[in-house]
C-alpha cells in the first residue's frame, strides 16, 4: 500500500511539473504571456500577495462567507430533505416549485440579492447558502427515499415511533448521500461567495480577481485563482475529515480496497 501511494504521489508531481514547464515555455516563446501569463509570473504575484498580507486578509473574508453560507445552506438542505423525504404528499406538492427554482441559475439571483440585502457580507453569505441548499437537499432527499421500505416496516411493527425511525434507520442510511451532497457543494459555496464579491465588494478573493482583471494583470488574476483553488481544497479536506469522523467504517472500507 505504501509503495502504491508513493508511486501515486510521484506520478502526480511529475505530471504537475510537466504541465507547468509546458505552460512556461508556451507562454514565453509563443508570445501568449499577456493572455495566459506564466507560472513564474503567477508565482511572483502570489508571493507578493502573501508577503503583503493581502492574500490572508481577503482569503479570510471569503472563507467566512463561504463557510457560513455552506453551514446555513447545508443545514437547511438536510432539514428540508429529511422532512420531504418522510412526507411523500408534501414532496409531491412542492416538487414543481422546487424543480423550477433549482433549474434557475443561482448566479442570476445576485443582482436581486444586492437590491434586497445590500452589498455587505450578508449578501454573499445568502447567495452561497442558496447555491449550496439544493445540492444538499436533493442528495438528502434521495438518501431518505432510498431507505429500505421493508426495514422501516419491520421496525415500525416492533413498536418504533417516527423519532426512532429517523435516528436509528433513516439518518444512518442516508448519511452517505448527505456527505456526497456536502462534498459537491463545497466549490459551489465558494462560487456563491466569490460571485457576490465580483459583483459588489471591495474585499475578498473575488474582489482580487476583478481588481486584477480591471488592470489587465493576467498574473494577478491567476494568482487569485490559485488562492481560490487552495481554499477549496482546504474546505474539501475539512468535509472529508468530518465524514471519516462520523462514518469510520467508510475509511476502513477504503483501506480494504487499497489493500486488495
Amino acid at each position: 500500500m505504501t509503495t502504491h501511494r508513493n508511486l501515486l504521489y510521484v506520478t502526480r508531481l511529475a505530471f504537475l511539473l510537466a504541465l507547468l514547464a509546458l505552460w512556461q515555455v508556451g507562454s514565453t516563446r509563443g508570445g501568449f504571456e499577456f493572455y495566459i501569463s506564466s507560472p513564474i509570473a503567477i508565482g511572483e504575484s502570489f508571493w507578493h500577495l502573501l508577503r503583503s498580507g493581502a492574500f490572508l486578509f481577503h482569503a479570510s473574508i471569503t472563507t467566512a462567507e463561504a463557510f457560513l453560507g455552506f453551514a446555513i445552506g447545508g443545514g437547511a438542505g438536510m432539514l428540508v430533505g429529511v422532512g420531504l423525504g418522510r412526507s411523500k404528499f408534501l414532496a409531491d406538492v412542492l416538487d414543481p416549485f422546487l424543480t423550477a427554482f433549482y433549474s434557475l441559475p443561482k448566479v442570476a439571483l445576485a443582482p436581486l440579492f444586492v437590491l434586497w440585502f445590500g452589498i455587505g457580507i450578508e449578501m454573499k453569505i445568502i447567495l452561497a447558502a442558496v447555491t449550496v441548499f439544493f445540492l444538499v437537499f436533493l442528495n438528502t432527499y434521495t438518501g431518505v427515499r432510498n431507505v429500505s421500505r421493508e426495514q422501516l416496516t419491520v421496525i415500525r411493527i416492533m413498536g418504533a415511533n417516527e423519532g426512532h425511525l429517523l435516528t436509528k434507520v433513516v439518518l444512518p442510511s442516508a448519511i452517505t448521500w448527505v456527505f456526497a451532497g456536502l462534498r459537491l457543494s463545497v466549490p459551489y459555496a465558494l462560487i456563491g461567495a466569490i460571485v457576490g464579491e465580483i459583483i459588489a465588494s471591495n474585499r475578498g478573493l473575488g474582489f482580487l480577481v476583478s481588481d486584477a482583471a480591471s488592470k489587465f494583470d493576467t498574473a494577478g488574476v491567476f494568482a487569485a485563482l490559485v488562492g481560490i483553488v487552495m481554499l477549496a481544497m482546504v474546505l474539501n479536506v475539512a468535509v472529508k475529515q468530518t465524514e471519516r469522523w462520523l462514518m469510520p467504517w467508510k475509511a476502513s472500507e477504503g483501506l480494504r480496497e487499497v489493500t486488495v
